[in-house]
């Protein structure tokens, strides 16, 4: 059990080497991973729940109970809506603000990916590694993305590098370090930033046939640091909302997640397969010749070494763990991206020219997708021109009529980062036999707890109150909306008041028949 352990009696040139590659690591970060944020609207469905859920705790002063739409809000922990807060704090309510952590945190994890192969393979493999996973496109396309998968990704590899110098240099500190990045995982996603690392963990011990390891006394005085940070969040979520809060976080968003499919079309056997040759993309389809005719000389043979074996199970193991998973999404398998960068980066040592070719052109590339691709498309997926023409609207009705229209989304998607830019709560609007098939209901746990949206049926709505209502103009079911279609299918007089510029949302207005009632809806 050998570790080559850098930073230990280094020379000068060593040093010196360290640091310029650490300061081309810091620009290549900012150029890749900040240049363009700023310009990167919200999208809807994903990103515009974490900033509108972090919007509403600052707005509450409530930093503990996550909320969306006025209502609690179990779907993740607390961790990234903290970082969200602390980037609104300093940047304001901005788009560069709610991607700042997302991308400072690839950063850090190209540093712990040089740090962590400077220490087992040297400085050139640690170099390499940094470049090949700054270059993939999965950590370019989640270190762009306002989610939680960048800060679990750290934590999470940050934790397993811990565990292994720990192991390695047989140093207690680098053990404790481990359990609290431990907690900062659980806190970031749940219990998976305990069980992944730790299958790990247990998997690799098995195979170096040192499970005796788990009994030291520093193993438990660990999990006590790890669960006093878990709890500096969970204790009072349960203390404050109890059975609501386990059944709906640990029921719904993580036994649920695990043993039913949420989108049944992606539960096929080779997912991850082609996650992984795009994600690790160019590097992955550059070294598939070589890893074929391995396999089909049969040249395979097990890791030698303790680091190898140790990459190796990390590797596989999340691979494999989310393969089990009923759910699968394109971001799961992310925490497998540092030990793969390691393995690639001994493949293409030895070549030079293709390793410059492929991570010089992903470099412009991912600069071009920034900066002109990127923000057109993310702007079509976003309701922030909806509300730029919304909140007008509805603000000048309100003035016309001396009271509140009662606005409402007769979409096949309800969009939250309209909620978001224009600070209005739209009722969905559905039948009421569509409308409750989709609800939450009491005791049962599904994906329909996920709607936290407020409802209306479309029977109950309102004559004596001034309505306004957004649909697209081509609905899923083939039908083209127009002030004719809405007034056959919703009875009263309706007139279009505006359209996006892309012409594919309109907001219609029906004028109350009578005296301003009272709201109604769920």
């Amino acid at each position: 059990m050998s570790v080559n352990v850098q930073g230990i009696g280094e020379s000068r040139q060593e040093q010196k080497v360290a640091r310029r590659h650490m300061a081309l690591l810091f620009l290549f970060a900012v150029l890749v991973y900040f240049v363009g944020n700023a310009s990167m609207v919200i999208t809807d469905p994903v990103e515009s729940n974490y900033v509108e859920t972090a919007k509403e705790m600052m707005a509450s002063g409530d930093l503990f109970s996550p909320r969306i739409y006025g209502n609690y809000w179990y779907d993740k922990p607390v961790f990234f809506y903290w970082e969200l807060i602390a980037a609104f704090s300093l940047f304001g309510q901005t788009s560069f603000a709610a991607r700042f952590f997302p991308a400072l945190l690839s950063l850090v994890s190209l540093f712990l990916t040089y740090f962590f192969g400077r220490r087992l393979y040297g400085e050139r493999i640690g170099w390499l590694a940094a470049l090949i996973m700054g270059t993939s496109v999965e950590l370019w396309y989640i270190g762009h993305a306002v989610i939680t998968d960048t800060t679990l990704f750290v934590s999470l590899s940050g934790m397993l590098i811990a565990f292994y110098l720990g192991y390695t240099e047989r140093r207690v500190r680098w053990y404790y370090l481990a359990f609290f990045l431990a907690g900062v995982a659980v806190l970031t996603k749940g219990p998976i930033g305990l069980c992944l690392p730790g299958l790990i963990i247990l998997l690799f011990l098995a195979w170096e046939r040192r499970l005796r390891e788990l009994w030291s006394p520093h193993i438990f005085a660990g999990f006590a640091l790890f669960f006093a940070v878990a709890a500096i969040w969970y204790y009072p979520m349960v203390r404050l909302h109890g059975s609501d809060f386990l059944d709906t976080f640990l029921g719904v968003h993580n036994v649920l997640r695990a043993t039913v499919s949420e989108h049944p079309r992606d539960d096929v056997w080779y997912f991850y397969v082609l996650v992984y040759l795009a994600g690790l993309f160019p590097w992955s389809l550059a070294s598939l010749p070589a890893a074929v005719r391995r396999v089909w000389r049969r040249d395979l043979r097990l890791p030698r070494t303790s680091a190898m074996r140790f990459l190796v199970v990390w590797a596989v193991t999340v691979f494999a763990a989310f393969e089990c998973f009923a759910t699968k999404y394109v971001t799961y398998t992310l925490p497998y991206l540092l030990p793969l960068s390691l393995l690639l980066a001994r493949y293409f040592a030895p070549r030079r020219e293709l390793f410059r070719l492929l991570a010089g052109g992903m470099t412009a590339l991912f600069v071009v997708l920034a900066c002109f691709v990127a923000p057109p498309l993310m702007e079509k997926a976003s309701g922030r021109e909806t509300a730029t023409l919304l909140t007008p609207a509805v603000e000048r009705l309100t003035a016309e009529t001396g009271a509140q229209p009662l606005v409402v989304s007769y979409r096949d998607d309800y969009s939250c980062s309209l909620v978001y830019y224009s600070g209005i709560v739209p009722y969905r609007l559905a039948p009421a036999e569509v409308l409750k098939k989709s609800m939450p209901a009491p005791g049962e746990i599904s994906w329909n707890d996920k709607n936290v949206m407020p409802y209306f049926f479309q029977e109950d709505l309102p004559g004596d109150r001034d309505v306004v209502l957004l649909t697209d103009v081509e609905r899923k079911d083939g039908v083209r909306m127009t002030v004719e279609t809405l007034s056959q299918e919703l009875s009263g007089t309706w007139e279009q008041i505006g359209e996006t510029g892309n012409g594919e949302q309109i907001f219609l207005r029906r004028a109350a028949d009578g005296p301003q009632g009272e709201e109604m809806g769920r």
